[in-house]
């Protein structure tokens, strides 16, 4: 007697994988060699690096399996895009959150000064940065990389690889030139993270939505070469939309921390 194992669902039932066990493997490494080392432990600042560059491995592995999947297999079906552009937004929902609490500090400290620091808010002795000069700059670079980003979705949309090339290209291009002037800003600047709550709430808003700047450029990256191996097409290109999101969300992020941390609080 022949069974058939016809599927009657329109979901991707996922194949057993090491990749969930052995990430949190690697990101346990990471906590440990990070406490390891911040405590001064012999061996810690290697077991951080050796969970760390596994972390990625796995990462890269994982995301091949997935861009298979999608790109090869045909498993993303309609219902599958649906879940995955949920569980996207999901993410850029606790990404908001995340952002949400380093403004709570910012505005906490700013608008009722404790007597820690003098009861003013910048705290005396601090020479703050001016918001007219590299802030006011990278601004600018940060609205026309979401220009660039707009102009790759829609030549996507509109099934011209040369322009979307262009467009990841130049968003590429305007990220890094971002993070280097985000990099010399630190560099002059005469405070530090250790320098009251200004510095605490400055570095730690700034640093994060940086970071958040260095992984959205892999992200466009990575969308970039697939789009040189004919990945994307006009109807699917999840992986490129998902960039798009994730750009549009730094840019608004940057947008809240130049009025509120460069602008209004000097």
């Amino acid at each position: 007697m022949l069974i058939f194992n016809e599927q009657r669902h329109p979901f991707h039932l996922v194949d057993p994988s090491p990749h969930p066990l052995l990430s949190s493997i690697a990101a346990l490494n990471v906590t440990f060699g990070g406490v390891l080392w911040f405590n001064n432990y012999i061996g810690g600042f290697s077991l951080l690096i050796i969970g760390f560059i596994t972390m990625l491995s796995i990462m890269g592995l994982w995301w091949r399996d997935i861009v298979r999947e999608a790109t090869y297999e045909g498993n993303h079906t309609h219902e599958v895009q649906f879940g995955l552009r949920m569980g996207m937004l999901l993410f850029i929902v606790s990404e908001v959150m995340f952002f949400f609490a380093f403004f709570w500090g910012f505005f906490n400290s700013s608008l009722a000064p404790a007597h820690d620091i003098g009861g003013v808010y910048p705290p005396q002795g601090i020479t703050i940065l001016s918001a007219w000069q590299v802030p006011l700059l990278n601004t600018i670079i940060l609205l026309c990389s979401g220009a660039t980003i707009t102009y790759a979705h829609h030549a996507i949309v509109l099934g011209s690889r040369l322009h979307t090339l262009l467009g990841f290209a130049l968003t590429v291009a305007l990220a890094v030139l971002f993070t280097m002037f985000q990099v010399l800003e630190y560099y002059e600047a005469s405070f530090t993270i250790s320098d009251s709550v200004y510095g605490s709430t400055f570095f730690m808003a700034t640093g994060f939505h940086g970071f958040h700047v260095v992984i959205g450029t892999c992200f466009i990256f990575v969308c970039l070469i697939r789009t040189i191996f004919f990945h994307f097409t006009r109807e699917q290109h999840l992986g490129a939309e998902f960039s798009i999101w994730y750009w549009h969300f730094v840019d608004v992020v940057w947008l809240f921390l130049f009025i509120s941390i460069y602008w209004w609080g000097c």
